[in-house]
């Protein structure tokens, strides 16, 4: 379990932040696309812990 949390502690800001900006993006993308009413659903949710996930990890260590 300690190996779980010294993995945590090395996180690093720039994958993670990556993968937020890559969710907001897709996010956007299923709020503005006319085609599936299952995407535009799911578009804010998604949006939406893109966002928080940013806010997250834009505090980790460079």
């Amino acid at each position: 379990m300690t190996a779980f949390f010294s993995g945590l502690l090395r996180l690093r800001r720039g994958p993670w932040e990556m993968l937020a900006t890559i969710l907001i993006a897709l996010g956007v993308f299923m709020l503005m696309q006319p085609f599936f009413l299952w995407a535009f659903t799911w578009s804010f949710l998604v949006t939406l812990v893109g966002t928080v996930m940013f806010i997250i990890t834009s505090h980790f260590p460079e």
